[in-house]
């Protein structure tokens, strides 16, 4: 079996550091992706993809990234059931990164 996906797109948001109950740091970003191919109109759509990253690559991306740098992003796709309180579910489709490569980016200045 195989699980792997990577992605080449503009971060959407500012990405932001949390910790997690027992300690552990994550990141969530979104990609914007655009389509290798035209729709129907001639354009080139765009795909929204959200990712999680943990601790050292979330720490990295948080430090050195911000909304519109360019990335590389290898990892592995995952779902996630979220049970919401009216008692339905709702699934989550999400690339979990296992490494970050920055194509576009400096260090952010100190604000």
């Amino acid at each position: 079996m195989l699980n792997q996906a990577v992605l080449v797109g503009r971060i959407v948001y500012d990405p932001e550091l949390r910790e997690t109950d027992n300690g552990n740091k994550v990141a969530n970003v979104t990609l914007a992706v655009p389509r290798s191919f035209k729709n129907s109109d001639g354009e080139y759509d765009t795909d929204f993809i959200s990712c999680v990253l943990w601790k050292g690559v979330a720490e990295n991306t948080v430090e050195y990234c911000k909304k519109g740098d360019l990335v590389g992003i290898k990892g592995r796709i995952q779902t996630r059931d979220v049970e919401l309180e009216d008692d339905s579910h709702h699934k989550y489709v999400e690339v979990v990164a296992e490494k970050v490569t920055f194509l576009s980016s400096k260090p952010k200045e100190d604000e």
